[in-house]
């Protein structure tokens, strides 16, 4: 169970070496102005107004630098908070669209119907894909407990499962959606530009996947 915040950016070190290079490029546009003006046609003299211009211009790239650099410092700074407070959520199980472990007690599940269904069947599969069982629920179910059975009135052996729920209006299938499980927070990490869940035996998910959160039955 691990913390990982290798990915989130150092403000500090991002702000320090922008400096330098700001300071770097003032000094040679002041030495290029300077140039400029001691190379200028005594007949005809750049106007004042232009050199205001130029130096405007730069000050303004200067402060947008420097507020970059302040919005990336609030950004991580975000996303170290976040990270302190789902930190809290690693030993919990989650319940998101994932496979979950079957080790002999029943899983809840909770189909997810198409709002447009009039009727809908739940499908686990093995690890291998292999469909199992399959049965019946209604556009209304809450969450079912699957005790483990297969198609045969077997007993499955112990092992990673999934579960989706296949929508149909009048007989046809109008869609398809993993059902929600609860499934154990191992990790917080930061990825792709967002906070994720790593949940115990499958891939991230996004905060936003995750519908609730209860401490281990």
């Amino acid at each position: 169970m691990e913390i990982t915040q290798s990915t989130l950016p150092n403000p500090t070190s991002a702000a320090a070496a922008a400096r330098p290079e700001i300071s770097s490029d003032f000094e040679t546009f002041l030495k290029m102005l300077t140039v400029q003006m001691q190379n200028q046609d005594p007949l005809n003299p750049v106007d004042s107004s232009d050199y205001a211009v130029q130096l405007a211009t730069f000050s303004g790239v200067e402060q947008q630098v420097q507020t970059n650099d302040l919005l990336r410092s609030l950004v991580a700074g975000m996303g170290g908070s976040d990270m302190a407070q789902l930190a809290g959520w690693i030993g919990k199980e989650a319940l998101a669209p994932a496979p979950a472990h079957f080790s002999g007690q029943p899983i809840s599940v909770t189909p997810q119907v198409d709002p447009f269904a009039d009727d809908a069947v739940l499908v686990i599969r093995n690890a291998n894909g292999a469909e199992v069982d399959r049965r019946s629920v209604g556009v209304n179910e809450a969450a079912i407990q699957w005790d483990g059975i297969d198609a045969d009135n077997r007993t499955v052996d112990g092992g990673t499962y999934s579960f989706d729920t296949i929508s149909y209006a009048d007989g046809q299938i109008i869609g398809s959606n993993s059902a929600l499980t609860y499934v154990p927070v191992t990790e917080i990490r930061q990825g792709d530009g967002a906070m994720q869940i790593v949940l115990s035996g499958t891939t991230p998910v996004s905060v936003d996947q995750i519908s609730g959160l209860r401490s281990p039955l």
